[in-house]
Formats: C-alpha cells, structure tokens, sequence
C-alpha cells in the first residue's frame, strides 16, 4: 500500500470477515457484475488487506460455518 495515498480504517464483526474472506478466496471475480473494473480492484484490495492484516486466513471449515450461521442470524430481510 502507498503510504502517501489517503487511508480508511474500517472495523469489522470478525464474524463478517470470514464470512467475507472465505467467500472472496471462493468466487470468480470475473463472474461477480461490476460496472467498472475498479469495483473489481477494491475487492481484490479487500481480499488482501483481510490476508494480511488478519488472523482470518487461518480459520478452520468449522469456525467458516459458525461464523455463517451467526452473521445469518443477524439478517434482518
């Protein structure tokens, strides 16, 4: 990441982050509907940033799962 470029921070329900990072490791991005091939970028940008700032990467199928079923719990549609 450039350090002179300006930066935000995001916090995230660890929760979410799994359920975010496993999906993204899982999807063909080239299948994923994008107007413009920055929208593209920012998550493949995503994806790293939950690579190398997290402790996500090292989650096991059982925590993937749990973390599924208490983000769904929270789904208010």
């Amino acid at each position: 990441m450039d350090p002179d470029l300006p930066v935000v921070r995001v916090s995230l329900w660890r929760a979410d982050a799994v359920v975010l990072f496993d999906w993204l490791m899982s999807v063909d991005l080239d299948a994923v509907p994008i107007e413009h091939p920055a929208q593209k970028q920012a998550l493949v940008d995503l994806l790293g940033r939950l690579e190398m700032d997290t402790d996500v990467p090292g989650v096991t199928v059982e925590e993937i799962a749990a973390a599924r079923e208490d983000v769904a719990k929270d789904m208010g549609w």
